[in-house]
């Protein structure tokens, strides 16, 4: 029996299946992990039940008339949950989120399900989403269009009601359009003129027709933001002219101005298809709209295309500080103790931590670098910084130092995976070391330099801590790319998805609320690193094809 165990272990069969089983135990808990983020987060979008009930926060008190949703249900102790008056070591209570911030100042509270009375979930339930103080649970009573006001007896009141809504949002985004781009674009180009004169002076070159020119194009500026600035004004007295009222559970009137909504809605008179479309246009939103309300409210696209455009911008700089040294320490560099030591120094480079690396990259790219560049090149805009203060080049060069020891030790690889024989072959057809490399060997390692750059993305996209101190913000007023020459603003602080993960998950005073925002972002990040990932491991596998038929051919 020892004797065919021992057998069964030489053959390397119990090596195999402890392997395989490793693999599918990380299967099962990563394919587990996401599916814990993804119905955490992708649940909030859609839109919940409002319940309307009498509480009895101890037996024989007053009831508390209450609305809301129902979110969570917890069984604790009886310590717990207060002592209440009701029976039971242990108590079921609920989480109920009745909106309503600006009038009872909470958002959330924990109710015991046994105080629950007289529940039921009213057709005319209103959920109303604001731009500010979160979510309005009432009951719909009235509107006021242009001073003529409409109530339930006028009919129709909730699709006027709608319609008023969908026309301001409409003058919202108009109004948003002109004053974040229209005239953000005049501001900018205000300050580039006076940056211009500043310099003027500076070079002692401030002569009266340039002086003059100036003045010309400041004066044409300076008519186009008036001519929008009344644009504004007329917008806004629209917006300002409609008001609705509603009646709270408890039996408030509160009056509220219509431009302060973002959409209404009764989900207990939505149907399966209804809610469907709901869900549809709140994710869009999500991915496609800007945070709001200190980032628990809104969408999150300035922190995607923030990370994606800085994972770009260091793949650009990493892969050929990265390629170059590989083939330095590969092809040219004497192979002895230098070269040794070298490489030593750059794999223990991979294991340093990456806060480290925030602090170098602030301390050398920001103070020594930036504030270089900005006594060099930009002297007119002193002592305001311009490349001397965190921005997005900054924190590109920063992750790409983080990652470049990825993209050696993978591209090293490579070449080493290279015959021999193909080099010494170019070499004797009459190619110099420099064509062998650039024709022949570095086209072979392609696959590998991707492999590498493929490890570097996975790793800068979910990098946080050194972007704290190298450019990462929590709210970033303009993205890095735009319509304002030159375009590509590498000086400018950005979002981040990983960031904005830690922002709203420790940073924000409404934890609660912020909670399920937690799970869908960083279900957004995993899914955003799976498709950079995968369309690197899509170009190597059609470089490999590519290069594997010609070395057959």
């Amino acid at each position: 029996m020892k004797l065919k165990i021992k057998n069964w272990f030489d053959t390397g069969a119990p090596f195999v299946w402890l392997n395989a089983g490793a693999v599918s135990i990380s299967i099962i808990m990563v394919v587990g992990l996401i599916l814990l983020i993804a119905v955490r987060g992708l649940g909030h979008f859609w839109p919940a039940d409002v319940a309307v009930f009498d509480y009895y926060a101890e037996p024989g008190d007053a009831p508390v008339r209450l609305m809301g949703e129902m979110v969570d249900e917890e069984v604790v102790s009886r310590s717990r949950a207060g002592n209440p008056g009701y029976e039971g070591e242990t108590i079921q209570r609920n989480l109920i989120k009745t909106g309503n911030r600006d009038i009872s100042g909470l958002d959330f509270r924990w109710i015991l399900d046994a105080g629950i009375k007289n529940k039921a979930y009213p057709d005319n339930s209103m959920v109303v989403e604001r731009r500010e103080w979160g979510n309005l649970y009432a009951f719909l009573t009235s509107i006021e269009l242009d001073g003529q006001q409409y109530n339930n007896e006028s009919g129709n009141l909730w699709d006027r009601f709608q319609e008023t809504i969908t026309k301001n949002n409409g003058i919202y985004a108009d109004i948003k359009h002109i004053e974040k781009d229209l005239i953000g674009a005049i501001n900018y180009k205000m300050e580039r003129l006076r940056l211009k004169e500043r310099g003027l002076e500076l070079k002692s070159q401030k002569t009266p027709e340039k002086v003059a020119a100036l003045v010309q194009q400041r004066e044409v500026l300076q008519l186009e933001y008036d001519s929008y600035t009344a644009e504004l004004e007329r917008l806004y007295g629209i917006l300002n002219g409609s008001s609705f009222t509603a009646k709270t559970a408890e039996g408030k009137e509160i009056k509220i101005a219509l431009a302060k909504i973002v959409r209404a809605y009764q989900p207990n008179a939505m149907d399966i298809f209804d809610k469907s479309i709901f869900y549809l246009e709140k994710f869009w939103e999500f991915l496609s709209d800007d945070p709001r309300e200190a980032n628990t409210e809104g969408g999150i696209f300035p922190a995607i295309f923030g990370t994606v455009l800085m994972v770009m911008i260091m793949a650009v700089m990493v892969t050929p500080f990265g390629v170059i040294a590989a083939v330095y320490l590969r092809e040219y560099a004497t192979q002895g103790p230098t070269t040794r030591l070298i490489r030593i120094a750059v794999n223990n480079l991979a294991g340093v931590p990456s806060v480290v690396y925030g602090v170098f990259g602030l301390g050398f790219f920001v103070y020594f670098l930036g504030g270089s560049i900005d006594q060099l090149l930009f002297p007119e805009a002193l002592p305001a910084p311009t490349f001397g203060t965190p921005g997005l080049l900054w924190a590109s060069l920063t992750l790409a130092i983080l990652t470049v020891p990825v993209v050696i030790v993978a591209t090293e690889e490579g070449l080493s995976r290279v015959p021999r024989a193909v080099r010494e072959g170019s070499l004797a057809l009459g190619a110099t070391k420099a064509e062998t490399m650039w024709r022949t060997v570095l086209p072979m390692t392609a696959s590998a330099m991707i492999t590498g750059l493929i490890l570097a993305v996975a790793r800068a996209a979910g990098e946080v801590a050194p972007l704290m101190l190298v450019g990462v913000v929590k709210l970033a007023p303009s993205l890095g790319l735009d319509g304002n020459a030159p375009f590509l603003h590498l000086d400018r602080k950005f979002m981040h998805l990983g960031f904005h993960i830690y922002d709203v998950g420790f940073q924000s005073p409404n934890v609660e609320a912020a909670r399920p925002l937690v799970y869908a972002t960083a279900l957004l990040l995993v899914m955003l690193i799976i498709v950079l990932n995968l369309t690197a491991i899509r170009i190597r596998n059609s470089l490999r094809e590519k290069y594997r038929a010609a070395e057959q051919s």
